[in-house]
């Protein structure tokens, strides 16, 4: 059974950084993409392909950034310049035929 294990969700001031992890129980590159959404609508924010490349939400580009470090099977998504506006939880995707998400974890931006 695929498994994804979100972390490091937390409440920021807006203006702030913080990173999230998502932990993958097999290889990224296994999956088409890793990506992160957010919200009851699971707005795409961001993904990363298993050929390197990165799509990004409109909202966010420019502020946030999606990695991978395939020897820990983990994908990150950086978040700098936080904004009130992307206080979510924040779900990971693992698509491959079928979809994997992961529990989520919550952000908040608030002063």
């Amino acid at each position: 059974q695929v498994q994804l294990v979100e972390s490091g969700g937390g409440l920021v001031q807006p203006g702030g950084s913080l990173r999230l992890s998502c932990v993958v129980s097999r290889s990224i590159f296994s999956f088409y993409y890793v990506g992160w959404y957010r919200g009851k609508q699971r707005e795409m924010v961001g993904i990363i392909t298993n050929a390197s490349t990165t799509n990004y939400n409109d909202s966010v580009k420019g502020r946030f950034t999606v990695s991978r470090d395939s020897a820990k099977n983990t994908v990150y998504l950086q978040m700098n310049s936080l904004k009130p506006e992307d206080t979510a939880v924040y779900y990971c995707l693992g698509r491959a035929k079928e979809e994997y998400w992961g529990q989520g974890t919550q952000v908040t931006v608030s002063s």
